[in-house]
């Protein structure tokens, strides 16, 4: 099977603030590098794309030396956390921008849907953007003419495809633009996560036609997703981006697992306040790692506290906070707004559970102390990686019923101590 994407020490770094050099002369020698196809002399080495790390440089390598081969008709998922170069790396594929350095070979046309909206040109109609973007893609009209209906008919904008899409709905925006890509014909399929703004109904719909170019049409799809079981269901193969670097290219299996692995706790971050008082370990369910779960499952935690004071301390507040893999605040608990406080002599365990009424994704959970005075005194991030699931009942109506739970964001932490 012959290659379809070659990628060899791809690199891309951008400046943070201002553009310029700072004088003429150096402007015209970054000028004479870039036109003899040299680097940027003024690009410091050894920079890493790390968003929580401050640097004395304002050069932000977003990829770094990565390498890796598709072959025609492969599914290929990208992982990674926000900020890994996933975005970027897909950007570089679809000659979006360029790369500061490296080779990138493609076999065929690319069809890309990288943001809401990518595309189009907000006055023009649905239909008329579809021409637009079949242009683009270098379609002939009368190839466009006859994918028409079908492009319509999966988006399901009928009611509105003659009226301008700056009247669209983000979601309307994603079904249209998805359509387009999907249907015509390209040889290469990027998607990025845009498909998480369209519902659940129209999110399966997405990954069955995504499934179909791989496997039935033979099309290369690359696609980047927080969604995991999303990813299982796709992809043959995934590549694992970290602070810019490749840390894996291999099965999708492999590769979501080493995924958690990495951010599981067997030795999670913590930030210490006031240290008479700290989280010594943590279970879930007896475990420590990942966890996998179906919708409305709970886990059981048991959390244990050491006090290094020399007397007892009343009157400690826990709390916890659910992330998605977004690093938004999905759901938090503060115990004393259930009057619950807790004393500890040597050491303490608390115990509770956790109900997870979330839409599917991986999910992480972290706690942290407080004394009676509101004083700090730890906190543990990140201390387990949940995937939820998702869950398929017979009756889509008791589904539907049930689901409303699950985009409420609930506060289903409880602690019975």
């Amino acid at each position: 099977m012959s290659v379809a994407i070659q990628v060899v020490n791809l690199s891309k770094a951008y400046q943070l603030g201002q553009i310029g050099t700072g004088t003429l002369s150096r402007d015209i020698e970054r000028w004479w590098a870039m036109k003899r196809g040299k680097e940027d002399p003024f690009l410091r080495i050894g920079e890493v794309n790390e968003r929580t790390t401050l640097s004395k440089s304002n050069i932000v390598w977003s990829l770094r030396d990565i390498n890796f081969e598709i072959e025609e008709g492969d599914a290929v998922g990208i992982i990674g956390r926000n900020g890994a170069g996933k975005s970027t790396l897909l950007k570089l594929l679809s000659r979006v921008t360029s790369p500061t350095s490296g080779t990138i070979k493609v076999r065929g046309r690319i069809a890309s849907l990288l943001e809401v909206g990518t595309g189009f040109h907000p006055e023009l109609t649905g239909k008329e953007n579809i021409y637009l973007n079949g242009a683009i893609l270098g379609m002939r009209k009368k190839e466009i003419d006859r994918k028409l209906d079908e492009i319509v008919d999966f988006a399901g904008v009928e009611r509105y495809v003659d009226t301008p899409v700056k009247r669209y709905s983000s979601g309307m925006y994603v079904r249209l633009a998805f359509a387009v890509a999907a249907h015509l014909d390209s040889e290469i399929m990027i998607v990025d996560e845009v498909l998480a703004v369209g519902d659940v109904e129209f999110q399966k719909k997405c990954l069955g036609k995504l499934g179909d170019l791989s496997k039935v049409e033979g099309r290369t799809v690359l696609f980047v997703s927080h969604n995991i079981s999303s990813l299982r269901t796709l992809c043959k193969k995934g590549l694992l981006l970290e602070n810019g670097y490749n840390k894996l290219f291999d099965t999708i299996d492999n590769t979501i697992e080493t995924y958690l692995n990495v951010h599981s706790t067997d030795n999670f971050s913590s930030i210490r306040g006031n240290k008479n008082v700290r989280i010594k370990d943590i279970k879930y369910n007896n475990k420590r790692n990942k966890i996998h779960l179906s919708i409305f499952d709970s886990i059981s935690f048991e959390i244990q506290l050491e006090n290094d004071s020399p007397k007892p301390l009343a009157g400690m507040e826990l709390f916890a906070i659910i992330y998605d893999d977004f690093g938004g605040d999905v759901a938090s608990y503060f115990s004393k707004d259930f009057d619950q406080t807790f004393e500890i002599d040597k050491e303490r365990t608390i115990k509770g559970k956790v109900e997870f009424n979330y839409k599917p994704g991986t999910y992480y959970l972290s706690f942290g102390l407080f004394d009676k005075d509101k004083q700090f005194l730890d906190w543990v991030q990140d201390t387990v990686s949940i995937e939820v699931e998702e869950l398929f009942f017979p009756d889509k109506k008791i589904f539907d019923k049930r689901l409303g739970k699950v985009f409420l964001g609930q506060r289903n932490i409880e602690i019975y101590d």
